[in-house]
């Protein structure tokens, strides 16, 4: 929720906090909507001379849904908190910390020569 408070001009302004975790907000609720576990999702927003960096913590078995088919959500999200952070003049960067006890990754293995030319000697 967006607070206003009155300045001594009578004009509305919007209290400096709300501005300052809008990427924050806006990354709990992309990310909560995402996980089938939204209780485990764990954002720490911190703010240093290189910009705003937020450290996402989700349970294990939601990890697949954030990161995507090779990354693809996963810069998805990044690219959208880039836009968010253009909007309040700072720079986001997303970390998404791999929980204790997940899956290892799995990578693409590339053939030796010997198995591409089996391959082709079909």
């Amino acid at each position: 929720m967006v607070e206003w408070t009155r300045s001594r001009d009578t004009a509305l302004v919007r209290n400096e906090n709300d501005m300052n975790e809008k990427d924050a907000q806006f990354l709990d609720t992309l990310i909560k909507s995402l996980v089938d576990n939204p209780n485990d999702v764990k954002i720490v927003r911190t703010v240093d001379e290189m910009g705003v960096l937020l450290t996402l913590d989700v349970n294990p078995a939601d990890m697949g849904k954030i990161i995507g088919k090779e990354g693809n959500t996963a810069k998805a999200i990044r690219t959208l908190l880039r836009i968010v952070g253009m909007k309040n003049n700072s720079r986001v960067n997303l970390k998404i910390n791999e929980p204790a006890g997940a899956a290892p990754r799995v990578t693409k293995a590339s053939k030796t020569v010997d198995e591409a030319m089996a391959d082709l000697n079909l």
